[in-house]
């Protein structure tokens, strides 16, 4: 059975810095392309970012470049986002997702394509 389970999540200042893990089971990291999202109160869920299957190619969406940074550790089968210069607007809760359907050096930040989804963690960030 797939799992996923996110954790890490919490308070911090603006400015400041969490790091976000995701545990994966019943399957490995190296199989599936996996997405970080969020969803912020009384705002639709968005994509942070994602890491393709195999190769590891990892995208970015705009509004976390140069702050956020996904990174995996296949021997512990878990992600890990990297959270730096937090912004209050980075509020939210937090998520991780696998895609499935694998398609090399591929991944999206379209929570459409997911088909496996974790229990969120939320953050925190005050100004």
């Amino acid at each position: 059975e797939v799992q996923l389970q996110a954790s890490g999540g919490g308070s911090a200042q603006a400015g400041g810095s969490l790091r976000l893990s995701c545990a994966a089971s019943g399957f490995s990291f190296d199989d599936y392309a996996i997405g970080w999202f969020r969803q912020a109160p009384g705002k639709e869920r968005e994509g942070v970012g994602c890491i393709s299957s195999g190769d590891g190619k990892i995208f970015y969406a705009d509004s976390v470049k140069g702050r956020f940074t996904i990174s995996r550790d296949n021997t512990k089968n878990t992600l890990y986002l990297q959270m730096n210069s937090l912004k209050p607007e980075d509020t939210a809760v937090y998520y991780c997702a696998a895609d499935t359907l694998v398609i090399p050096s591929h991944c999206s930040i379209a929570s459409y394509e997911y088909d496996y989804w974790g229990q969120g963690t939320l953050v925190t960030v005050s100004s």
